[in-house]
């Protein structure tokens, strides 16, 4: 067993995200702002995709996404494997909070529904709340699971991996 290994966290299945959504107010998202979300609807924003664990690079002003990932992305599932240790293993981990969502320049990609609703514009058609399931998000193609992605250890040169996938 590896040092990392003690970190990982217990096997979740996404799709319990998902299993009582009964008990939150429907399509809460289109009537709070996002300072209004409880924890667990703040949670349930996230689709799951994985593309906030990528690498990035600031040059000038804008934020270059590069194929690299952080080295406890499950690029299968597109979660963090440990996810409620991360800032402890990972020290520059970036939470997702509302301040992060509204960081110049953008490091999250277009197709986060945190930046999304802060924007003005609803939740796509195939994000996990309107479908009901986790899954949807892979089965969009809008995750990274299947994508040409590298861990980032051992990397060193992130310029070599940058990229400019339409939806990021």
């Amino acid at each position: 067993m590896s040092r990392d290994d003690d970190w990982i966290d217990t096997p979740y299945d996404p799709q319990s995200r998902y299993s009582d959504l009964a008990k939150f107010e429907p399509e809460f998202w289109k009537k709070k702002k996002l300072e209004d979300l409880t924890k667990d609807e703040w949670e349930l924003l996230c689709d799951g995709c994985g593309k906030c664990c990528l690498n990035k690079m600031q040059i000038r002003k804008d934020v270059k996404f590069t194929n690299t990932v952080c080295r406890f992305l499950d690029c299968g599932s597109c979660l963090c494997r440990i996810y409620y240790n991360r800032f402890e293993k990972v020290p520059d981990c970036r939470d997702i909070t509302l301040e992060a969502v509204r960081e110049k320049p953008r490091w999250l990609p277009k197709t986060c529904a945190y930046w999304l609703l802060d924007n003005g514009f609803d939740l796509p058609d195939w994000h996990p709340l309107i479908t009901g399931k986790a899954s949807s998000v892979h089965e969009a193609k809008m995750s990274l699971q299947g994508r040409d992605v590298v861990s980032e250890s051992g990397v060193d040169d992130y310029e070599d991996y940058i990229v400019d996938w339409p939806d990021l």
